[in-house]
């Protein structure tokens, strides 16, 4: 960048299935961010040897944090192949509130990045129904 900003991260979401899709397609609709900020690949149809190569190639150069579905699995497995370079990072159990944070503070250091993504991906997470020992009930129902 020309006026001497710390390069913006690419994220790529990769994950089993059309999951990767939907989550990316979710997060474009609601932030209004473009293909440029979060790309999706699945690993459907995928060896794992051309999985990481098509992750390599959504990686380019610059930042980089891959949103995977799981922990373990193929997914991963590639992910963590490619997280030898110094300007990538690897984020397993990837949620919404985790991506939709990402596409608005891409611009941070990617250490303070991903503490702060695990953070608002842990906080997304949240039982609304237990209230005591029943499911709470919404204002102005009455009780069957």
């Amino acid at each position: 960048m020309s006026d001497g900003a710390a390069p913006r991260a690419r994220g790529v979401v990769l994950a089993h299935g059309e999951m990767a899709r939907g989550l990316v397609d979710a997060v474009r609709k609601i932030s209004g961010q473009g293909e440029d900020v979060l790309t999706a690949l699945s690993n459907e149809g995928r060896s794992p040897a051309a999985l990481k190569e098509a992750l390599e190639q959504l990686l380019g150069d610059g930042p980089a944090v891959v949103f995977t579905d799981l922990q373990a699995g193929s997914c991963a497995f590639a992910a963590v192949a490619t997280s030898a370079r110094s300007d990538t990072v690897v984020l397993c159990g990837a949620n919404l509130p985790m991506l939709l944070d990402f596409v608005f503070h891409r611009d941070m250091p990617l250490e303070a990045l991903s503490e702060r993504l695990i953070a608002k991906g842990r906080e997304g997470i949240r039982s609304l129904r237990l209230k005591g020992d029943a499911p709470e009930r919404a204002p102005g129902r009455e009780s069957p």
